[in-house]
C-alpha cells in the first residue's frame, strides 16, 4: 500500500480467511504451523473459495491497518515494537481485538470491521487516517463529537498466556516476484510434502524443541518469507534476499491452547514489554496461536522480559 504522509494509517478492506492468490487477489498470506495452515486473503480471493468441510473460516470480516511513513522504499520492517505504544496498546485499552502480520516490507494490523468506528476514534488524534477506495487513498472523515463513543473501561486483567521458545533459527527473506516460478516446486514441497523436523533441533526440555513453521505472503506485489535456517538450504541462495546483516531470528510462541479471536491485548502483552526494552520483533498471528520473532542474540533477554509480564499488566 502506498505511503501517505509522514504519519499515515491506511485501512484496506480484506476478507475472512483462505484461497489461492489469483489475478484479483492482492492480499495473500499462508502460514504453516504444527497444528494447521492459516490463510488470510482479500475479498476477491475469498469469493473464489468453494465450500469445504475441511476449512474453518473466521466469522468476522477484517480490515487491514498499515502504518505508513514518508519513505516509499521497500525496506525490512523493524517490527511491531515501532507501533506498540501508538497503535497496539490504545486498541487493546479500548477492547479491540487485533491480529498481526509482519512482512519483510511492513507490518499489518488486522481489526474486525465491526470495530472500525472505535479504531478511528482511538487513533485519529495521532494519525492521519485514509481508507483505500479503488486502490486510491481517501481521507477518512472524523467526527469530533464523542457522543456514543465507548470509552476505555477497566475490565478484568488480560490472561497472561504461556510462551515457549523453540530451538529453530529463522530467516526473514524477500524475493523478486519475477523469480517466483523458479522456486515454485521447492515452495510447494516444503509447504505440503516435506514434514521432517529440522536437523539442527536440539533435544532440550519441554517447549524447547524445534517446530514446523513456514510463512509466505504476497501482498500488493511484494513477497515475504519466513523459514528456519535448515529449510532455507533447500532454496537457491542467489534468489532469496535478506538484510545486509543476514541476522537470524528466534521465535517466541504465545498460547498454551488456542487463543481465539475475541480476546483483546494478546499482541499488546508481548509487543509492549519488548518495546519498553527496545527489542525489535517480527509478529505473525495464526488461527490458533501467535508468534513473535526476535533477533537471535537477544532471545535470553526477551524470555526474561516476558517472564515479568504479570507485573507490567498489573501496574
Amino acid at each position: 500500500m502506498p505511503p501517505i504522509g509522514s504519519e499515515g494509517l491506511v485501512l484496506g478492506a480484506q476478507g475472512p480467511t483462505p484461497r489461492d492468490c489469483r489475478r484479483g487477489c492482492k492480499f495473500f498470506s499462508l502460514t504453516e504451523t504444527p497444528e494447521d495452515y492459516t490463510l488470510m486473503v482479500d475479498e476477491e480471493g475469498f469469493k473464489e473459495l468453494p465450500p469445504s468441510e475441511f476449512l474453518q473460516v473466521a466469522e468476522a470480516t477484517w480490515l487491514v491497518l498499515n502504518v505508513s511513513s514518508h519513505s516509499g522504499a521497500a525496506v525490512q520492517a523493524a517490527g511491531v515494537t515501532k507501533i506498540a505504544r501508538s497503535v497496539i496498546a490504545p486498541l487493546a485499552e479500548h477492547h479491540v481485538s487485533v491480529l498481526m502480520l509482519s512482512t519483510y516490507q511492513t507490518d499489518f494490523i488486522l481489526v474486525r470491521e465491526q470495530d472500525l468506528s472505535v479504531v478511528i476514534h482511538t487513533l485519529a488524534q495521532e494519525f492521519d487516517i485514509y481508507r483505500e477506495v479503488g486502490g486510491e487513498p481517501v481521507p477518512v472523515a472524523r467526527d469530533d463529537s464523542s457522543n456514543g463513543f465507548p470509552r476505555a473501561q477497566h475490565g478484568p486483567s488480560p490472561t497472561v498466556h504461556p510462551i515457549q521458545s523453540p530451538e529453530n533459527r529463522f530467516c526473514v527473506l524477500t524475493l523478486d516476484p519475477e523469480t517466483l516460478p523458479a522456486i515454485a516446486t521447492t515452495l510447494i514441497d516444503v509447504l505440503f510434502y516435506s514434514h521432517s523436523p529440522p536437523k539442527e533441533a536440539a533435544s532440550g526440555g519441554p517447549g524447547s524443541s524445534s517446530i514446523t513453521f513456514f510463512a509466505f505472503s504476497l501482498i500488493e506485489g511484494y513477497i515475504s518469507i519466513v523459514m528456519d535456517a535448515e529449510t532455507q538450504k533447500k532454496f537457491p541462495s542467489d534468489l532469496l534476499l535478506t538484510s545486509s546483516s543476514g541476522e537470524l531470528w528466534r521465535m517466541v510462541r504465545i498460547g498454551g491452547q488456542p487463543l481465539g479471536f475475541d480476546e483483546c491485548g494478546i499482541v499488546a502483552q508481548i509487543a509492549g514489554p519488548l518495546a519498553a526494552a527496545d527489542i525489535s520483533a517480527y509478529y505473525i498471528s495464526t488461527f490458533n496461536f501467535d508468534h513473535a520473532l526476535v533477533p537471535e542474540d537477544g532471545i535470553g533477554s526477551v524470555i526474561k522480559v516476558l517472564q515479568h509480564r504479570q507485573e507490567g499488566l498489573g501496574s
